[in-house]
């Protein structure tokens, strides 16, 4: 076993690589490593560019701590507002769908606010399926692997209460402006969405209508410049679009409820 090196070198470490928050991260590598040679490897990984929540192993979302692995979609503070949206639209014991689940985080969220529901999650990434079991599994929940609404059991068609699909929503040709860490250390079918951003969004909301229950409700998060298109494209399959906005957090949201007619 090798010799831990001492808090304040760990944090020149750190503050050298250009980590803003030098003496936080180090505090959080030191208490999550096992060992001092975990901690030196865990610092040098932070220091090549690694984002801490890969380093560490798990990502703090919605005050709970959820394992995130190599590679898989970081849970972004901003989006604990979709999840505050999400409990106060969901029922406890009803079906809760995280749809491009990357780790689970969404879902796991809700499912931990209300005590009670029947939680299944779904991506097209292998490992963000793996890391969502870890997640999703311990509270009952199901993991599937696959192409959004595929990769769903045909029981859920027209029972979900609450649809919460994170899609990514950078548009192509601005993934290579996002910062380091997500450009080369996470998947980019997790962050790029098409020309305009809205690729995936619109196929989510063309078969939405379909699976979710009477008085269901699909939640997005989008940019504010992409909120008109976003609304349009839940309004067109027959979707009430609402937005929802948290200037603290810099978020938007945009909920579609379902009617309690028969879907398009």
């Amino acid at each position: 076993m090798g010799i831990s090196p001492p808090f304040q070198a760990v944090v020149e470490r750190l503050r050298s690589a250009g980590c803003v928050f030098a003496e936080d991260e180090a505090r959080l590598i030191v208490s999550t490593a096992r060992t001092p040679d975990e901690v030196a490897v865990m610092v040098e990984r932070r220091a090549i560019g690694l984002p801490l929540e890969q380093v560490l192993g798990w990502a703090e979302f919605c005050g709970l701590r959820v394992a995130v692995d190599p590679g898989v979609f970081v849970p972004r503070r901003r989006t604990e507002f979709l999840v505050r949206q999400a409990v106060a639209l969901a029922r406890r014991g009803g079906v809760v769908v995280d749809l491009c689940c990357g780790s689970g985080a969404l879902g796991v969220a809700v499912a931990a606010a209300l005590g009670e529901v029947e939680l299944h999650a779904a991506d097209l990434d292998p490992a963000a399926v793996r890391c969502a079991r870890r997640n999703v599994e311990p509270l009952g929940g199901h993991v599937h692997e696959g192409d959004l609404f595929a990769a769903l059991p045909s029981a859920l068609r027209g029972r979900i209460d609450v649809l919460l699909s994170n899609v990514p929503y950078v548009p192509t040709g601005e993934v290579g402006l996002l910062p380091a860490e997500a450009r080369l250390h996470e998947a980019r079918m997790a962050l790029d969405g098409g020309a305009d951003g809205l690729d995936v969004l619109r196929r989510v909301a063309a078969e939405a209508p379909r699976w979710l229950a009477p008085g269901g409700h699909l939640l997005v998060e989008t940019s504010e410049r992409q909120v008109a298109a976003a609304a349009g494209a839940l309004s067109r399959h027959g979707l009430t679009p609402r937005i929802a906005r948290s200037e603290e957090l810099d978020a938007v949201v945009v909920i579609g409820a379902r009617g309690t007619g028969t879907p398009g």
